[in-house]
């Protein structure tokens, strides 16, 4: 499967001028052969925690751009939004549009990243959830669950394939350099980390989205500047190296 990660510089608030730029790339990408477009995290609207803004009905306008732009490309979208949630609150989601357009899978982001207080305006979602994708079972996460393994280990033995969707700040670069590899590692899977880059609610973001491979071996790398990554994932490479190395069968808690 060919996938491209779009590393978005995202207009603050501005969903006109977000879709408008997503749209271009989704061109290049089915153009290079992409199946598959991941997007950032809330990437229609930043990391504002505002949800009186970002929050959207199920069929709000961000998921029908999303499956508008799926249609119009023929591939597969992942992108990040908030959903409307109880008591005025959101619902940090990622989710999965086939190429029909149609509505494929939702996850909602189960870490709230309370440093910032988006536990006051957010609600967790239940828990991870699984999709057939290239031929495997994938499962995606949103940029603060990155910081917690056990999370992806329930999921590790089902999926190929997992996609961290984010929006992590400079300030941090460290960490999410050192812990997207490291998910890949022990997980034995392929995993793609997608960050946004620019200015945003006062932070500065300098993307860092990368492909690995289930070694944990860079398959592509964003930098720091707009633009997409591509990279041919295969899920029998996941398969191979777990037979050849079947390190997930010893797990004891």
């Amino acid at each position: 499967m060919k996938l491209a990660a779009l590393q978005l510089e995202v207009a603050w608030e501005d969903r006109q001028a977000n879709y408008a730029r997503v749209e271009g790339f989704a061109a290049r990408a089915r153009a290079a052969g992409a199946e598959l477009l991941v997007l950032p995290e809330m990437f229609a609207t930043g990391f504002s925690l505002n949800p009186a803004f970002t929050a959207e009905a199920d069929d709000g306008p961000t998921t029908a751009f999303l499956r508008a732009l799926a249609r119009r490309h023929g591939l597969a979208v992942l992108g990040g939004l908030v959903l409307a949630g109880a008591a005025g609150r959101g619902r940090n989601a990622a989710r999965l549009v086939g190429p029909d357009g149609e509505l494929q899978a939702t996850y909602v982001k189960s870490h709230l990243f309370g440093y910032a207080g988006e536990d006051r305006q957010h609600e967790p979602g239940p828990g991870p959830v699984t999709f057939p994708l290239g031929g495997g079972r994938a499962s995606a996460f949103v940029c603060y669950d990155l910081r917690f393994p056990e999370l992806f280990r329930l999921v590790a033995e089902e999926c190929w394939l997992m996609l961290v969707i984010a929006s992590w700040p400079d300030t941090r670069q460290r960490a999410w350099d050192t812990l997207l590899p490291a998910r890949a590692v022990e997980n034995q899977c392929c995993l793609v980390g997608v960050n946004r880059v620019g200015q945003g609610g006062g932070l500065t973001y300098a993307g860092g989205s990368a492909i690995y491979g289930p070694l944990g071996e860079p398959l592509a790398a964003g930098g720091a500047q707009e633009g997409l990554l591509l990279a041919e994932l295969e899920p029998a490479r996941v398969a191979e190296v777990r037979a050849r190395q079947p390190f997930l069968r010893d797990r004891r808690f």
